[in-house]
This record gives C-alpha cells, sequence and structure tokens, in this order.
C-alpha cells in the first residue's frame, strides 16, 4: 500500500469516520489535492478497507473560459475511469466584489446541495497542511484573535461553511459548529464537511502521490495571479519566512492546532457569559466589568447573530464597539459594512440594519 494512501486511512481511523454503508461527497477540481485524496480512497474501496459510496462533486464556476471546460471536462474522464459516480455543477460568478467570497460561496451552496440530496454523511475535501499556513496568514494580517488564528478543523458543521463563517473576517474559525465525526448510523442528522488531509498531507506529498502513479492533474492559473491576497502569501510571503525556517509551513499550521485547543477550551469556560450574545440589546454596563477577551467574544458571537455571518467585519469594527461601550454619550454610534449601525442609547448597544430605500410610487 502506498505511504500516502496509508496515512490516509489512518487519519480516517483517528478521525473515527464510518468505514461502510455510508455516502461520502468528494469535492474535486481537478488539482493534484483533490484528485489525489480521490484516487486514495478508491483504493482504500478496492483494497476492502473502506466499504462506502464516493460520489465526485465537480463546480464549474466558468471564472477562465477555455480552461475552466478543461479542467470540467478532465474531472468527468476521471469519474469514467475510475468508475466514480459524478455530480456537477456550474454557475455565473459575479466578478464585482470579493471574487474569491463569491466563488467559494457558490461553490459550498452547490456542495451542500448535492451532500443533502444523496443523504451523505460528509462531503470531503482536499485542504492540505499549506491550505491551514495560508489561512493562519491570511487571519494574522487581518487582526483575527484566536478564533481566526486557531485555523480549519478537520470536521466540523457543512451549514455553517456554506453560510460563510470559515475563511474571512474577524471569526474564521469554527466557533460553534465544530462537532465530532461518528461511525454510527447518522440518521436524518445534517452532512458534515471532512478534510482528511488537513492534518498531515502537504502540498508535495498530493503531487508526489499523482507523479508516483503517473497520475494526471489539472493546474488553476489563477494560482498565479497576485491581484489575490492567497496567492500572494503563497507566492511572495511564505517563500520569504522559510528563509527563516525551512519548516515554517508545518510550524505555523502546528501553532494553529495549538490555538484551536485554547480556543475550545476557552468557549468550554465561557458558556455562562455568551448566553448574553442571545439577546437583541446589550447593556453596556454588563460588559465594562469584563476582560477584554471576553468583552470581544461576547460581541462576535452578538454581531453574527444580528447580522448572521461576521463577513467584512475587522478587528477596528470591534474596537470602534469598545469604543462607543466606555463612552459616557448616548446616541454616538459606530458604522459597519453593508450600511449596518450599532447605536449606544440609554446605555443599552442597538444593532440597526440597512435601511432598503423603496422606489416612490409613480404618480
Amino acid at each position: 500500500m502506498n505511504d500516502f494512501v496509508r496515512q490516509l486511512l489512518t487519519e480516517w481511523r483517528r478521525l473515527n469516520l464510518p468505514s461502510e454503508d455510508e455516502t461520502f461527497v468528494v469535492a474535486v477540481s481537478g488539482g493534484a489535492d483533490s484528485v489525489s485524496l480521490a484516487l486514495a480512497l478508491d483504493d482504500l474501496k478496492k483494497r476492502k478497507k473502506l466499504n462506502l459510496r464516493f460520489v465526485v462533486a465537480h463546480f464549474n464556476h466558468n471564472l477562465r473560459g477555455a480552461e475552466s471546460e478543461a479542467d470540467e471536462n478532465f474531472v468527468k474522464d476521471l469519474a469514467v475511469k475510475y468508475d466514480f459516480e459524478l455530480a456537477l455543477g456550474r454557475g455565473e460568478i459575479s466578478e464585482k466584489g470579493n471574487l474569491e467570497q463569491a466563488a467559494r460561496a457558490a461553490r459550498y451552496d452547490f456542495l451542500t446541495n448535492i451532500a443533502e440530496n444523496l443523504h451523505a454523511h460528509a462531503v470531503l475535501t482536499a485542504h492540505t497542511i499549506n491550505d491551514q499556513a495560508e489561512t493562519f496568514l491570511l487571519n494574522l494580517i487581518r487582526g483575527s484573535g484566536i478564533e481566526g488564528l486557531s485555523g480549519m478543523k478537520p470536521v466540523r458543521n457543512l451549514d455553517a461553511e456554506a453560510r460563510g463563517r470559515g475563511d474571512a473576517g474577524i471569526n474564521e474559525s469554527d466557533e460553534d459548529e465544530s462537532i465530532s465525526a461518528s461511525p454510527h448510523p447518522r440518521a436524518s442528522a445534517p452532512p458534515i464537511l471532512v478534510r482528511p488531509l488537513l492534518n498531515w498531507a502537504k502540498r508535495s506529498d498530493t503531487e508526489k502521490f499523482c507523479h508516483d502513479g503517473a497520475i494526471e492533474f489539472r493546474y488553476d492559473s489563477m494560482n498565479e495571479d497576485l491581484a489575490f491576497r492567497r496567492v500572494r502569501i503563497r507566492r511572495v510571503l511564505l517563500p520569504l519566512l522559510q528563509d527563516f525556517n525551512p519548516k515554517i509551513i508545518e510550524r505555523l499550521a502546528a501553532t494553529a492546532a495549538l490555538l484551536r485547543d485554547e480556543h475550545d477550551e476557552l468557549e468550554r469556560l465561557s458558556i455562562q457569559p455568551l448566553n448574553e450574545a442571545s439577546k437583541e440589546e446589550l447593556k453596556t454596563r454588563d460588559l465594562t466589568n469584563l476582560s477584554p477577551s471576553m468583552r470581544r467574544r461576547i460581541l462576535r458571537a452578538w454581531l453574527e447573530n444580528r447580522r448572521g455571518d461576521l463577513r467584512r467585519l475587522d478587528l477596528k469594527h470591534l474596537e470602534a464597539i469598545e469604543s462607543l461601550i466606555f463612552s459616557r454619550k448616548s446616541g454616538r454610534f459606530v458604522e459597519l459594512p453593508d450600511g449596518e449601525t450599532i447605536v449606544k442609547t440609554n446605555g443599552m448597544l442597538v444593532f440597526t440594519e440597512r435601511k432598503v430605500v423603496k422606489n416612490p410610487p409613480r404618480h
């Protein structure tokens, strides 16, 4: 058995994932990471280590013209060659605003729908240690706290990922959405998201697995576009950091794992104070006596409850709200993205959504 396949099986068991009588949706873009994951799973199935149904899912974002079409055709051919069931999706992604976020949202909506329709146990994605290190640096640059620096989790709630709580804003962690995998039947439970390569495989490992097996894979030209922050981190920042520590990718991923443990313990200890975040309004007096860490934890949870997510919120927004809390003046406010505001009035913080101005009736 190939060492890559053996390590995948070890991680599969460590994550306590079922080995029979379940359906898994495998997200395959055509790149080395996702191709190696799919084919290693196929190897384990043929060796009768896993008695599972694997459905390959590919989403064509239609962002690169003929190249996107070639990716889709490649995955179609892969599915035929290895006898995978195949689910295809297409989308017209608006290039206005954050292109990466829009593409990601469309992709996870597709994966969630496929998994729900198939009553799948989980969606599998091929995120690696490299992706974890890049996510850590992205969140560090954004000014994230311990949640964001905790990075991605190997197992989490798929619906939370589809809602966009994974990769941007002041809370890139999974927070309360993390769950434990179970080998037992899930009945009507919603599908989960599993990243079985995240804890052990590097990008070089997936490429080696493909090369050793003479397996072709696709390469996304957008991975060279320095207009994207993640690409600049991958192509510019990480090589510079490797001059200081050749194992910087592993070290950053390990740091994220340590912070994730710290974050989980803090969550356990702060259940009662976080109940405040479920309220429509927050009393500023209740927040002033808290530690800065706990105060920001409550504010993040409260904002997420009011907004639905924490997209486009930065540390500067939290700091502005904290200044509002300690201000003696009533009526002051903080502007948030998308026209939302936080107003301090009568000792309370009040969240106000953007007002939609309707067109006046024509006479």
